[in-house]
């Protein structure tokens, strides 16, 4: 208890001191710093785990032959994350960029210390055992978790604590990939970070360190290597215009198939019981198919390398390995249950994200269009329609085409594809925002007003409180009592309007001061008439948990300068225009300083 107390104390010196002798921004870049090179570590730690236990698992497995193992290995790996998560960790830590987000727009940038480890712990077993899902969403909620807390221990306020959250994700996707501009990208377009002046340094220290700590670790072999051999064919850009389109739609199919299942699968309460189904499912799709097994990036590369002996390994198709046609058949399916089998590993109990199986989706969509166009006579490069075709999903499901484009150039190590990299991104992303304006990981927020966008009004309304502009010094007045009555109250007041309920407190309506001037001081009717005469309905109610931008909309459409605030009928109190007004000037202060 002592050696706890003389190191708190220690550190308050050490805060004490660098608020003197080190600047603010000086010591972000630090923090920054630190950020990546812990991400970068956790990154290392999380895919070195993943591939022990994959290995450990499937080592000595005949490539030629079906393996019932596949049966039995999904099931197990779900049901133990189940039980870590349910009984150990006692929180909900799926659905990772989606909390990161949440976090930053309505937990004032703070996440659970506990998710600086649990994450990992979590998809190391999912992953390892067979989920079909993608490390890095997880991973980048570790890295966020680190950002936050490490701000929160040094008393930042939340906007160096959101930047040091973005050197979190940055670093986590820099460390994985070795590809830190990616990193970057993906904090600015997926978290929707703005891109200034105070933000842009911290990022790219965070990445860069993140990427060395993975060099370091791992050597310059990257998830899945690919050296461009063959230059960019400028024939074949009406087919990558092509292959543009045709992956908006597939990203379509995977942002309402993944919302389709996990809404069918959560009217299941029980949770063994979702495991059961879930898993059986998960577990026989992967037997079935077997480069449905974890993130898929063997898959991946097997495609790059025009290897399809790979491709078809421990599977039923195997033996239909020289047939074209049925290949084709097969990843067309694949990219079908590929959807299925991520939702259902999260949806089972599993920890994973969308980012790998969306890449995986991507390069199966690519390589299947390449093998049709080759089979009509039409000969496209293999290798790169898969390249482009995994920066086509991860451009139409994350709504993030830099991303795409340069994970795409420095996982390739040159940007010989850059023209129809940005050709096929940009037309993946115009496809998917034309039907669905919401990425899969900002769809639950936007539906609750719960996201913060680049779109300043927006964000800065996202992040006002309800409570914070309600106003409750409204003298209340109950519909049986006379003018009389009302004359006193308003005698008291120092509000010209006052709201009217009954004995359960339930809003009944308002008085306003202006309607009654001018008989308020008719003593005739002081005793004949009551408040109920005299009381008008409100234009609109506000709940109590409604969004801001809700609020908002509702002034604008009613022109009132003061709405009620009711919860399930009942008063609370009334948020006026010139409050909110006043609210959202402080915040936007917050918000835009540099």
């Amino acid at each position: 208890m002592l050696l706890i107390e003389t190191i708190r104390n220690q550190f308050n010196r050490f805060v004490i001191w660098r608020v003197k002798n080190i600047s603010h921004q000086s010591f972000l870049l630090i923090l920054a710093m630190i950020v990546g090179l812990c991400s970068g570590l956790a990154a290392v730690i999380l895919k070195n785990a993943i591939h022990v236990i994959h290995n450990l698992l499937t080592e000595g497995f005949d490539f030629t032959s079906w393996n019932y193992l596949y049966l039995l290995y999904p099931m197990a790996g779900i049901f133990i994350t189940m039980l870590f998560v349910r009984y150990i960790v006692k929180d909900d830590i799926s659905h990772g960029v989606t909390k990161i987000l949440y976090a930053i727009s309505k937990k004032d940038s703070n996440i659970k210390p506990h998710n600086s480890f649990t994450s990992v712990i979590g998809s190391s077993l999912t992953i390892g055992f067979g989920g079909s899902v993608g490390a890095e969403a997880p991973i980048v909620l570790t890295g966020a978790s680190i950002g936050s807390n490490l701000g929160r221990i040094f008393h930042m306020n939340y906007k160096t604590i959101t930047i040091l959250i973005g050197c979190g994700a940055a670093g986590a996707i820099a460390g994985i990939f070795k590809a830190p501009m990616a990193g970057l990208m993906f904090t600015l377009e997926v978290l929707m970070l703005d891109l200034t002046a105070a933000s842009i340094i911290p990022l790219l220290l965070s990445a860069v360190c993140a990427a060395s700590v993975a060099y370091f670790f791992l050597g310059k072999a990257a998830e899945f290597t690919f050296i461009l051999d063959t230059p960019f064919e400028l024939g074949a850009l009406p087919y990558y215009v092509v292959l543009g389109v045709l992956g908006g739609f597939v990203s379509l199919y995977v942002t309402y198939g993944t919302f389709y299942l996990e809404k069918r699968m959560g009217k299941i309460k029980n949770p063994f019981t979702k495991w059961l189904i879930c898993g059986l499912v998960l577990s026989l799709l992967i037997f079935l198919f077997p480069p449905l097994y974890g993130e898929g990036y063997d898959t991946i590369t097997a495609m790059l390398s025009g290897s399809i002996e790979n491709i078809l390994k421990n599977s039923f198709f195997y033996s239909f390995k020289d047939s074209i046609g049925i290949i084709f058949l097969v990843l067309i399916m694949i990219i079908g249950f590929k959807v299925v089998a991520s939702t259902f590993t999260n949806a089972g109990g599993g920890v994973g994200g969308i980012f790998a199986p969306s890449l995986f989706i991507g390069a199966v969509t690519g390589y299947s269009l390449a093998l049709l166009l080759n089979l009509l006579n039409i000969n496209v490069p293999v290798a790169h329609f898969t390249l482009v075709g995994m920066a086509a999903l991860m451009a139409g499901v994350m709504h993030a085409p830099l991303t795409a484009i340069f994970l795409i150039a420095e996982i390739t190590n040159g940007y010989a594809l850059f023209i129809p990299l940005i050709l096929v991104s940009a037309l993946s992303f115009l496809t998917h925002k034309y039907f669905e304006p919401h990425t899969i990981y900002t769809k639950r927020l936007a539906r609750r007003g719960e996201l913060i966008t680049h779109h300043k009004d927006k964000a800065v309304l996202t992040l006002m409180r309800l409570n914070k502009v309600v106003e409750t010094d409204f003298m209340c007045i109950y519909p049986e009592q006379t003018l009389g009555e009302l004359v006193n109250v308003i005698a008291k007041s120092k509000r010209n309007l006052f709201p009217v309920i009954d004995r359960n407190q339930k809003l009944l309506g308002v008085v306003v001061l202006d309607d009654i001037r001018e008989i308020m001081f008719n003593n005739e009717l002081y005793t004949t008439t009551k408040v109920k005469r005299l009381m008008t309905f409100p234009p609109a109610f506000i709940e109590e948990d409604e969004p801001m931008e809700s609020v908002m909309k509702k002034f604008d459409d009613t022109g009132a300068w003061n709405l009620p605030v009711v919860r399930d009928g009942k008063y609370l109190g009334f948020v006026s225009k010139s409050k909110i007004f006043s609210v959202y000037r402080k915040v936007l202060i917050h918000f835009s300083e540099e």
